[in-house]
């Protein structure tokens, strides 16, 4: 009696389970596109260490750092980068600084 109990839970497990794989749900919202928080703006500050080039942007009023491959980078150019994952409080130690935020990049666009 209480193998035919747990086989009929393991059953009904399944397809509640199963059942639910092909729905579609429309109540999330779509993920912001990237370009909404563009790593772009005009470069302040530029610093090469370590084999990437870290590059203060600054775009409205708002300053980021991004961390890209070492690149050829100059103050006051206007720069676009690729997506880039955050890490808070990042120390470079090449740089012997410690980065509030910052954005790794794979490189410039």
């Amino acid at each position: 009696m209480k193998l035919s109990k747990l086989a009929f839970a393991a059953c009904a497990l399944f397809f509640i389970s199963v059942s639910g794989c092909n729905s579609t749900r429309q109540d999330s919202p779509a993920p912001v596109s990237q370009s909404d928080n563009s790593l772009s703006g005009k470069v302040i500050e530029t610093l090469n260490s370590g084999g990437y080039t870290y590059v203060y942007l600054e775009k409205n009023g708002n300053r980021t750092w991004v961390a890209v491959p070492e690149t050829a980078v100059k103050v006051g150019q206007e720069l676009t980068c690729q997506p880039g994952e955050e890490i808070k409080n990042y120390t470079s130690k090449t740089l012997n600084h410690t980065f509030e935020s910052i954005y790794f990049s794979s490189g410039v666009r």
